[in-house]
């Protein structure tokens, strides 16, 4: 395998790495070095989770052997890494305290299962252990059946009366079996260990954690405070936290920290408070118990005081149904003090609730029998117990100041007898997720990692969680821009505009001239077309109307749901997740029928489709996002977020600029939109289109919202035919070009007889150049996450070359091809070609530059002072920025007014100018800066709009100076119009 040093780390990778996983593993292992606070985007198909494995397990494995070493020779105690990495001992716990663990989150059990196929990947394998609910583990005959508090009461209940034979033998299967752990597992995996062996799978994943390198577990075990204090053997001072797929991370720790309590709960539990003094009267009765436990005037008093809460919360009085009744945060201590709830009081009500659960819980059971099942009991009054601690959180009201107060009047679903009946709901809503955040902050831990594919805008996302993170990345795509086609598509094939807003979205004609455009989308896209809508109701409308009608000037007598089921079978996502597996499958044996093009799934933003399914290759080979999916302004919790939002006490660091509500509104509709968009390209070889269908994604702000390397990409179209023009070729070539391509590897050489002058060995050419060290470098894997379908090629060579990082450009660098992957060295060839020849020199000020001669003809062998071949770049240089031949057919960049020059002058204005330009821009946008002097050249297009197009391409920030620059390179008669485009494109001051 590869090893990659980086920051003085040895990077053990099973692949050659992309450039932009070699500048992901940097940042990591920056963060992790000095124990800052990091916040990474890489698309989906870069290889980011297993970059982000390899990055830190080597950095761990910096410190010493991991703990499935049991020889090992080093100082556990230690902070700092140790020199040796040979030891004679297995670490207690105690020792190993000194030791930094790794805990990797993700938000579902299906996709931290696909990081651990990462894990299984690479060449680390430290003790790793993986935690999950009993939902997934328990193998109890019966308590399995069971769900929720009610499964978790029945597990505490059998492994206290000793009636659970797989929990009694957990500590036994635990001596003997000390290796568990030392290769990577699953859930699954560790089930099937409980089946054959008889452990109870969840204890046992329990006690690994406490000894592990590396622990799996889902977000709420580490977000929720009750499961982050079950972890008892994490030393949380030299944790490093990892939250994969963090980009709903927000709202899931600002969702942990709020509640909803539903007058109907509180009913509920009254009820539950009446059954145990009934209960406790009968067995005082018959045991004659004076227990604590069993004192009906404890429940008693829990009963008269839900009473009350029932009462009070009735007699608020809301003036308006749609604005409820608000108040700030820490109104919900004054409106508790009035029942008597405070601290104190409720330490002592969560201890009765406590003793309920625990007393429903055997009442249920034994009223069956010493025989019966147990049968689970759900307890309402816990959830009054989850309140308490939410409001009383560390005995301080000082986190009252994120919330609002909220009581409203619900919907409810009864039948017409409960209409009269007022049916309301308590909300305490937190509006700063950075909360459960802090937390850790508090322990002390070493670093947090949040990373994700779409995590953009990145300011926004950290202001949003109010913590600091220095280390950030947003990174390009592995991907060449022929492999994507990205436009925006304002309006449809009649030419009324697309515009999926609150005012345009009910009218008739929309939805027509929607559907139009999407039958004409399912007609030339090829296999699997996926359409996003910004909301169910939306979903719903639209087909309930493609349903019934045609377009109004069709005289077809086919509805436009036929005419798009006449090219692809069409699915539907479903709103229950109980059918949503079948959906899948659906799609799938859909996709597979050949009496159509392929199949097209309506999905929503947001929705199971939008998150984590791998749509790759045939199965996805376009989106359609219909709209912004903008949350209803009239909600509750949105309306009042905004307002929270817009007030300055919202802000936690006053030197922070802080979100505003209408940022916070847009920039969640951009995250969906980008999560739904990042379903098609998967892998370094795939290929597609997406294809915005609203005008007001033709507007610069919301393009800027777009992830990192989409906007690049992004055109807009005024002509509904040119859309359908362009997608058209872009498939044809697709198509055209996967029938020509030869099916053989492409081949890099690690060079090592001819080194730079820091001694790396570099880059060079193709395999004709040299027979030394030849490196396979086949089509890379995906993200791991499951595909439909169609499955990407993943057999790339392991090798075992070293390759130091200082002869990789980073990723922001765009890379021709590979034998000029360095520009400075091909500068370094031209610099010693300069010292023994004179060559003629263009002015880049004239317009005279704008005529050279511009061809791309097979490459030219270049002479270098010192024997040494090199071949020139395939891709020629913009027009003005290269050299007139000399007599040797040697290219030389330069700038000057006279017909010769000397060494000195490779440093003028055209080079320097060159290497910035390559430095600042992608792969794709040099690709597109060359094609416009191309343009000027075969005279395909004017210099107006070549101007134009390059004034925007440098209108990004930290390209600027690039805008400035080119304006020594514009000819004199057209310097007015660029200084336009200067006051147009360049900074606001």
């Amino acid at each position: 395998m590869p090893i990659y040093k980086i920051r003085g780390i040895d990077v053990d990778f099973p692949f050659q790495a992309y450039d932009c996983q070699v500048v992901y593993m940097e940042k990591v292992i920056q963060s992790l070095q000095e124990g800052k606070n990091a916040l990474l985007e890489s698309p989906t198909g870069t290889g980011k989770t297993l970059s982000l494995l390899c990055a830190t397990l080597a950095w761990r494995k910096s410190f010493g052997e991991f703990s499935t070493n049991p020889n090992e020779e080093k100082g556990w105690g230690s902070s700092q890494p140790s020199s040796s990495q040979s030891v004679s001992s297995t670490p207690s716990d105690s020792q190993r305290s000194g030791l930094p663990v790794i805990i990797y989150t993700s938000r579902t059990h299906s996709q931290l299962k696909q990081v651990i196929r990462e894990l299984k990947t690479c060449n680390y394998r430290p003790k790793m252990a993986i935690l999950g609910s009993r939902e997934q583990m328990c193998i109890h005959d019966n308590v399995k059946l069971l769900r929720g508090k009610a499964q978790n009461h029945a597990c505490q209940y059998v492994c206290k009366k000793r009636k659970c034979r797989h929990h009694s033998q957990v500590s036994e299967f635990m001596k003997k079996h000390n290796p568990l752990g030392n290769e990577p597992f699953d859930i699954e995996d560790l089930v099937n260990i409980g089946r054959t062996k008889g452990p109870c799978p969840y204890y046992v994943s329990r006690e690994l954690h406490k000894s592990a390198d590396i622990l799996f577990a889902p977000y709420n075990y580490l977000i929720d405070p009750g499961n982050r204090r079950s972890l008892t053997g994490i030393p949380w001072s030299k944790a490093v936290l990892i939250f994969d797929e963090a980009h709903n991370l927000e709202s899931i720790c600002a969702d942990a920290a709020s509640f909803d309590l539903p007058s109907t709960y509180i009913t509920s539990c009254i009820s539950e408070a009446n059954q145990c003094i009934d209960l406790c009267i009968k067995k005082r009765a018959i045991e004659k118990s004076a227990d604590k436990q069993f004192d009906p005037d404890n429940y008693a008093i829990l009963k008269a005081l839900l009473m009350k809460l029932e009462k009070k919360i009735g007699e608020v009085v809301i003036q308006s149904k749609e604005l409820g009744f608000t108040r700030p945060g820490n109104y919900i201590y004054e409106f508790l003090s009035d029942l008597n709830v405070t601290y104190e009081t409720a330490n002592m009500l969560m201890d009765t609730i406590d003793n309920a659960a625990q007393f429903l819980e055997e009442a249920n059971n034994a009223a069956g029998g010493a025989q019966s099942k147990p049968k689970g009991t759900v307890c309402r009054l816990e959830t009054i117990k989850d309140v308490l601690n939410i409001i009383f959180r560390d005995g301080g009201k000082s986190h009252s100041l994120f919330y609002r107060f909220h009581v409203q009047e619900s919907q409810s679903n009864y039948s017409e007898s409960f209409k009269a009946k007022n049916f309301r709901t308590l909300s305490w809503w937190c509006f700063n997720p950075g909360i459960a955040m802090q937390e850790f902050e508090k322990l002390g831990v070493r670093s947090i990692i949040l990373t994700s594919g779409t995590l953009s805008p990145l300011d926004s996302f950290a202001l949003e969680l109010n913590m600091e993170f220095p280390i950030r990345l947003e990174n390009p795509h592995v991907i060449d821009s022929d492999q994507i086609w990205v436009g925006v598509v304002p309006t449809g094939p009649s030419g009324y505009p697309l515009n999926s807003s609150f005012r345009t979205r009910d009218s008739l004609e929309y939805k027509q001239e929607l559907g139009n455009t999407i039958v004409n989308f399912a007609r030339i896209v090829p296999d699997g077309l996926l359409v996003f809508f910004p909301s169910y109701y939306m979903m719903d409308q639209c087909i309930e109307c493609w349903k019934s009608m045609s377009h109004a000037s069709s005289t077809q007598v086919l509805t436009i749901w036929e005419r798009i089921c006449k090219h692809k079978h069409p699915v539907i996502e479903p709103k229950q997740s109980a059918l949503f597996s079948n959906a899948i499958e659906d799609f799938e044996t859909k996709l597979r029928n050949r009496s159509t093009s392929g199949a097209i799934f309506f999905a929503v933003c947001r929705g199971k489709v939008s998150e984590g399914l791998d749509f790759a290759d045939q199965a996805g080979r376009a989106v359609v996002v219909t709209g912004m999916p903008f949350s209803t302004k009239t909600d509750p919790k949105v309306r009042l977020k905004r307002e929270y939002l817009d007030q300055p006490a919202s802000r936690l660091k006053t030197d922070l600029k802080g979100l505003t509500g209408e940022e916070w509104y847009v920039q969640q509709a951009a995250r969906a939109v980008n999560q739904a968009v990042g379903r098609v390209i998967r892998h370094r070889r795939d290929y597609g289109a997406i294809i915005f269908c609203d005008e007001r994604f033709l507007q610069q702000g919301r393009q800027e919202q777009m992830s990192y390397w989409l906007r690049p990409h992004v055109k807009c179209y005024s002509k509904f035919g040119d859309v359908i023009f362009t997608v058209t070729k872009f498939f044809r070539e697709k198509k055209d070009s996967l029938l020509l391509r030869p099916k053989q590897k492409e081949i890099i050489l690690v060079e090592e007889c001819c080194s730079d002058k820091d001694g790396l060995p570099q880059i060079m050419g193709s395999a004709s150049q040299s027979p030394i060290n030849s490196v396979s470098l086949p089509v890379q894997s995906s993200s791991g996450k499951p595909r439909l379908l169609i499955q990407a090629s993943t057999n790339r060579t392991k090798t075992d070359n070293y390759i130091p990082v200082g002869s990789i450009p980073p990723a922001n660098r765009a890379t021709l091809p590979d034998q000029f992957n360095n520009l400075q060295q091909q500068f370094n060839y031209f610099k010693r070609d300069l010292e023994s020849h004179c060559v003629e020199v263009v002015d880049l000020s004239s317009e005279e530059a704008l005529k050279l001669p511009f061809s791309l003809k097979k490459q030219k062998v270049l002479e270098t002072r010192n024997g040494h071949l090199e071949r020139e770049n395939k891709r020629a240089l913009p027009l003005s920025l290269c050299g007139k031949i000399s007599e040797k057919k040697e290219v030389i960049l330069g700038n000057t007014s006279t017909g010769t020059s000397c060494s000195g002058e490779v440093e003028s204005r055209g080079s320097a100018f060159l290497t910035q330009v390559r430095e600042k821009l992608s792969v794709a946008e040099y690709k597109d800066f060359v094609g416009f002097m191309k343009a000027l050249k075969s005279k395909t297009m004017t210099i107006t709009p070549v101007l134009e197009s390059i004034a925007k391409l440098f209108s990004f920030p930290g390209r600027f100076s690039l805008l400035k620059m080119f304006k020594d390179f514009v000819p004199t008669k057209y310097q007015e119009k660029y200084e336009e485009l200067l006051r147009i494109h360049g900074p606001q001051d």
